[in-house]
């Protein structure tokens, strides 16, 4: 495989908060440099974790198991800390370069937190104040929701990357403000070829949007792909109703499983590589 081919790779991955019961199992996935891919999912299905683990936020064992532009996720520091790997989480404090934690609920302006993270393109700055609708003047203790995770976005994309982790962060904005930063993320991996993986449950617009579909199912890849060669999207009307045809599948499945199901013994362990929950970092 070419270097820089895929900017995500997992090979044989294997992870749990829970020994008895491992989330992750033998699994792989790759997304192309400069694709905008989904990751969907049902609640609970891995989505969260799958990208904390991009994020190098919870280790895995082995530095070629879960590698992001050609580095270990986890054990290169200087993937987050350069610059070249952002992720936005569902978290009102973002970790922003060396910043360290910056709490977003305090009595602070808008204007102290998104002026307060240093060595950032003035001109880029402006963009994503203006992009976001931002007031300088906001106290963060002040504003709705919706203004604070603007707030936050605004500070997690003030440094330009290369790979981009997104969990939910568009759950809070109206529709203007969510389909402005899609149209800014575009731009972002075709202009500057910037890998994007966007988790989501809000799928309006994303069939032109997204170039890849990632479909994971109790921590197993089902689904791993183009968009435009998405067979089910030629039998259904959206990328929503396809989702949630797979999802009520999902349903119908869990619903049949015997009430006194046994989980079966998983050679995860007895192996050397498991992870848990006492191998979980924070960066």
């Amino acid at each position: 495989m070419a270097e820089g081919l895929h900017s995500i790779q997992v090979n044989g991955m294997q992870f749990s908060y829970d020994l008895q019961s491992p989330l992750f199992f033998e699994f792989n996935l790759t997304v192309s440099a400069g694709s905008r891919c989904l990751l969907v999912g049902a609640n609970g299905s891995g989505k969260t974790t799958l990208l904390r683990i991009l994020a190098g936020k919870h280790m895995v064992g082995g530095k070629d198991v879960v590698r992001v532009l050609n580095r270990s996720a986890f054990h290169d520091t200087n993937l987050v800390c350069g610059g070249d790997l952002a992720y936005l989480g569902d978290s009102w404090s973002k970790s922003v370069g060396s910043a360290g934690e910056l709490p977003l609920q305090g009595d602070f302006s808008a204007e102290h937190m998104i002026f307060g993270v240093e060595g950032v393109d003035p001109v880029r700055r402006e963009k994503l104040i203006e992009l976001l609708d931002i007031n300088l003047q906001w106290r963060m203790h002040k504003v709705s929701d919706g203004q604070r995770r603007r707030v936050q976005i605004c500070m997690g994309l003030l440094h330009p990357y290369k790979v981009l982790l997104l969990d939910e962060v568009t759950v809070d904005l109206d529709v203007v403000a969510r389909m402005d930063l899609l149209e800014f993320f575009r731009e972002e991996s075709e202009q500057r070829g910037a890998t994007i993986v966007y988790a989501t449950h809000i799928f309006d617009g994303l069939e032109t949007w997204a170039t890849d579909l990632v479909y994971v199912q109790d921590g197993v890849l089902k689904k791993s792909e183009k968009l435009s060669e998405l067979f089910e999207l030629k039998s259904y009307p959206n990328l929503l109703s396809v989702v949630e045809h797979w999802l009520r599948h999902e349903t119908k499945i869990e619903k049949k499983k015997p009430a006194d199901a046994i989980k079966k013994s998983s050679p995860f362990d007895t192996s050397p590589f498991r992870s848990s929950r006492h191998m979980a970092y924070y960066r």
